[in-house]
């Protein structure tokens, strides 16, 4: 039993929050919005307050990589790395090659008041913190190890690389190299290391919260409205395109069976996605005059995709039994890790922290 929960909650928080699919994510995140929106003046005030609820999202996120990487030992890194790649292909690859093969027929402005620009941006990339909530609760290590995918699919990498095919920008490896650093750094020191694996077991459940509703500060209600109709669509569309391929990947590559639904929940739109427009209208002239209507359609599908995603791959699971199967094996697992400890606790001797090298 985790200690403290023989004590009962006058309102249950944490628990409601969990009760919602990626709702330990999602909630700060849409209270996060509402704060930024209404109350941007409470997260300017300066020192502990403002780093934490405005400033925090990168390191608490950079921590959460970090304590995901403890969790992949050598015997998963395999697992990992072919869900890692089968994520790229189906959430961000295929799309945004079709996407592409769609603007030469439509042209840049593309259709039904929907440029090219929104579309490839709400479906090249995907939210890294909503699926480490969702897998956390969810999925498995593989899983959870296969947010190196939301590392290399972050920003305006892969926008720019299908739009300026014809060399309108270069893609920094610097930054996708500095983005998966603290998952490797984690996945080192988890290895050398399995004290510090069990000490960093908690951090997903405590850093979560912060920093979605960081995130979630720059997210203005106001763009979500702009963007309007439009934006839902675009919202919905790329979350069950994408979220179909991903699912398909699960079941027909990673043969995942019962579990694909756990695909599903790559389906979203990462936060800081809603920079990409004005990034790619830098890069390309070209694409300017359509940055701002794009930028309000892609940040009501970061909204939309956050609610939509998580939820249709917990009905998913659930419906096809593969949450109960995940649910059952990690019981299982904890059960004979309980042991392992049991069994440590009654021969100290052999136990290496007794011998002062905890």
């Amino acid at each position: 039993m985790v200690a403290g929960s023989q004590f009962k909650s006058h309102v249950p928080l944490f628990d409601g929050m969990n009760r919602i699919p990626g709702g330990l994510m999602l909630i700060p995140l849409i209270v996060g919005s509402i704060v930024g929106t209404f109350a941007p003046g409470f997260l300017g005030l300066g020192n502990f307050t403002t780093a934490l609820f405005r400033d925090s999202a990168l390191p608490l996120i950079g921590l959460l990589i970090f304590a995901t990487g403890m969790q992949i030992t050598l015997r998963t890194s395999g697992p990992v790395i072919a869900t890692s790649g089968v994520l790229l292909l189906t959430k961000s690859i295929i799309p945004a090659g079709l996407v592409v093969l769609l603007g030469q027929f439509v042209g840049i402005e593309g259709i039904l008041g929907v440029s090219i620009l929104a579309l490839l941006v709400s479906m090249d990339n995907s939210n890294g913190g909503i699926w480490l909530a969702f897998t956390g609760r969810y999925g498995r290590k593989q899983d959870r190890g296969a947010y190196i995918a939301s590392a290399v699919n972050d920003g305006p990498f892969f926008s720019l690389l299908f739009l300026g095919v014809a060399g309108l920008a270069d893609i920094p490896f610097t930054l996708l190299l500095a983005a998966v650093i603290p998952l490797l750094l984690g996945v080192i020191i988890g290895n050398l290391d399995a004290r510090w694996t069990e000490v960093m077991r908690p951090v997903p459940n405590m850093v979560i919260p912060f920093f979605a509703f960081a995130l979630g500060t720059g997210i203005n209600l106001g763009n979500v409205v702009t963007g309007g109709l439009t934006g839902i669509v675009v919202g919905v569309v790329a979350t069950l395109f994408t979220g179909t391929l991903t699912y398909f990947g699960y079941r027909f590559l990673l043969r995942r069976g019962k579990e694909s639904g756990l695909g599903i929940a790559a389906a979203t739109t990462a936060g800081n996605a809603i920079a990409t427009p004005a990034i790619v209208g830098m890069a390309d002239p070209s694409f300017a005059p359509f940055v701002e209507v794009a930028t309000a359609q892609v940040a009501a599908a970061v909204l939309v995709s956050a609610v939509l995603a998580p939820l249709l791959a917990a009905w998913v699971l659930k419906r096809e039994g593969g949450a109960k199967i995940i649910a059952d094996d990690l019981a299982k697992e904890e059960a004979a890790n309980e042991k392992v400890d049991a069994k440590a606790a009654a021969t100290p001797d052999a136990d290496p922290r007794v011998n002062g090298f905890s």
